[in-house]
């Protein structure tokens, strides 16, 4: 029976309005009568000498009839009730979707608390039952009840377990998504592992965790559109911060050398299947290393936490595909292999007319002043749909990226990588920009394009130069977003890997 579900049909809204009145006069008559066997709607605590599972791992060997001789008391929410005359069968749920089968009869209880059971118990509660560990007759393990009572009575029906949730269903009532499907239980508990398997290996490299400021008095670290918010404390406008690499990097050049951290970011842009508003965003800067040594760090997080979550580098996504994250992964130049898609070589001196020429022969429209914008955009669309295996691809313009160090040894462009995983980008990563003076001389074009109405450009930030002339050793930095990195290793779309996504 541990198979088995509620049978209800849908219900419309008048049943479950009607029910909603059913069950809070049932609650009603719990509270008046909180000396009776249920004890009360709520009570503050239930005495619960076990979990569902630790059952099942203890006793799942037992044969049909067979008892243990063990008694127990469990609690959990009922997804199953059939009540039939001196026997009634219900199947409690553990929070990680464990379940187990209590049986409640005549012989066990009484009359009394019989009744009270088929009265006042409905699916959805959450029960505590005490008694025996058994086997059915059918070899279905169980408890045979002595004890019972109502832990939290549910005054809303849940919805029908054998239709799947639609995904609006389940994306605004997670709450139920989880009661109701393993895999968004799963989701939650991957998504743990991952995190745990990222601070693991960064506390194997003597990598520190820190927390930098969310309100910050002027956004930068990344180009987008931040979220506004007033501090009437200071009467001053304030900005959700859209990354936190500008404090990451003032703690480098305070002497923390490996530092990262894992928390919020916010981009008021747009939401999609690979975007949201709030993601959690992972950033790491290790100082007297560089892009390559940072792809080194970043293949090697990734890899093991595939290995938390799936026991191998092989990951199985909710699609039934297997994807391989092992082994060494490719890296390309952005400019050669747009050269090799578009048949001519493309390089930093290539005219912008020229770019524009092959933009409008594919269709692409492209309104930016920046030639390294319609360079990216086109690689996007000649290379980016092309890659399979997990790839690096490395030297952006230098217009585009103005927090990041000039090549060593190529002209115009810096020493930058994304890495794309699944045919999104999943990371970024640079040799990271230290020369305050250059530094300064990229914010004021940012800042120009600000000017002109760029939303996205970056503002001049005097007191992280300020800091940067006080010298910070060179550096390789990564970010990564948790949530796509969730999707890399299951295959999921972004609003199921976050648990509770923004949505209208």
């Amino acid at each position: 029976m541990s198979d088995a579900q509620t049978t209800e049909p849908e219900l419309t809204d008048d049943e479950i309005s009607e029910q909603k009145a059913v069950r809070l006069a049932k609650r009603e008559r719990l509270i008046d009568e909180a000396a009776t066997p249920a004890g009360g709607a709520y009570p503050v605590s239930v005495p619960v000498t076990t979990t569902i599972p630790a059952v099942r791992e203890k006793w799942g060997h037992l044969a049909a009839d067979e008892t243990s001789g063990e008694v127990v008391g469990v609690a959990g929410r009922v997804v199953f009730l059939r009540n039939t005359g001196k026997l009634c069968f219900a199947v409690l749920q553990s929070g990680d979707g464990t379940r187990i089968q209590v049986m409640v009869s005549l012989a066990a209880v009484g009359q009394e608390s019989l009744d009270s059971w088929k009265e006042l118990v409905d699916l959805g509660d959450h029960v505590f039952a005490s008694g025996e560990v058994i086997s059915s007759r059918r070899g279905e393990l169980s408890i045979m009840v002595a004890e019972w009572a109502i832990a939290a009575k549910a005054i809303l029906p849940l919805p029908n377990l054998h239709n799947e949730l639609s995904e609006e269903t389940r994306v605004r009532n997670r709450y139920l998504d989880l009661i109701a499907r393993e895999q968004a239980r799963a989701n939650v508990l991957n998504r743990a592992k991952a995190v745990a398997s990222l601070r693991r290996t960064f506390a194997e490299r003597d990598f520190v965790e820190v927390e930098t400021p969310m309100l910050q008095t002027m956004h930068g670290g990344a180009s987008a559109r931040p979220f506004v918010t007033h501090s009437n404390a200071f009467d001053t406008d304030l900005f959700l911060r859209i990354a936190p690499e500008l404090y990451l990097k003032r703690a480098v050049v305070g002497g923390i050398d490996h530092v990262f951290e894992i928390n919020r970011n916010f981009r008021n842009e747009g939401a999609d299947s690979t975007h949201s508003p709030e993601f959690a965003m992972l950033e790491a800067y290790q100082a007297y290393g560089d892009y390559n040594s940072i792809a080194d760090l970043t293949q090697t997080l990734i890899q093991n936490a595939a290995k938390a979550i799936s026991g191998s580098h092989v990951v199985t996504w909710a699609d039934g595909t297997e994807y391989d994250l092992g082994g060494e992964w490719d890296r390309i130049r952005m400019y050669d292999s747009l050269s090799d898609a578009v048949g001519e070589p493309i390089t930093p001196e290539t005219p912008m007319v020229r770019l524009r020429e092959i933009a409008a022969q594919e269709g692409i429209e492209i309104e930016h002043p920046l030639p390294g914008k319609y360079v990216e955009e086109l690689w996007e669309h000649f290379v980016k749909g092309n890659l399979v295996r997990p790839t690096f691809v490395l030297d952006f313009p230098v217009d585009t990226s103005p927090l990041v160090r000039a090549h060593r040894s190529r002209e115009g462009v810096v020493e930058k990588w994304d890495l794309y995983v699944r045919g999104f980008e999943l990371a970024t990563g640079y040799s990271e920009l230290v020369d305050p003076v250059v530094q300064r001389e990229r914010f004021v074009e940012q800042a120009k394009l600000a000017a002109a109405g760029d939303g996205e450009a970056m503002r001049l930030d005097e007191e992280f130069l300020r800091a940067l002339e006080f010298g910070m050793p060179p550096s390789g930095g990564m970010g990564m977003g948790i949530d796509r990195l969730l999707m890399a290793l299951t295959g999921l779309g972004i609003r199921e890997t976050i648990l509770f996504p923004l949505v209208k």
